[in-house]
């Protein structure tokens, strides 16, 4: 599972400070909209709390990793009753 992310920041570029000779207009820059894009990889783990706190159930997200629902109970802390 991987997430992209896109930074809000803009970047400007640097005028040229402490110049007399150039003018105020000259020293205005105006921020450039070129975003990038981030991708994060989770591991197994991340990626079973991310399904769970979105709502999913444990055989859910079992069957989306393909992971066992014992493994799923174990990243998620989940005891089961013996019983």
């Amino acid at each position: 599972m991987s997430i992209s992310i896109t930074s809000s920041l803009l970047t400007e570029p640097v005028a040229a400070a402490n110049s007399s000779s150039t003018s105020a207009a000259a020293r205005t820059t105006q921020p450039t909209t070129e975003r990038s894009a981030y991708t994060v990889t989770l591991t197994e783990a991340q990626q079973v709390y991310q399904l769970y706190n979105q709502g999913q159930q444990v055989s859910q997200i079992a069957t989306s990793l393909q992971l066992p629902e014992s493994m799923v109970n174990n990243y998620l802390g989940i005891v089961a009753n013996a019983g």
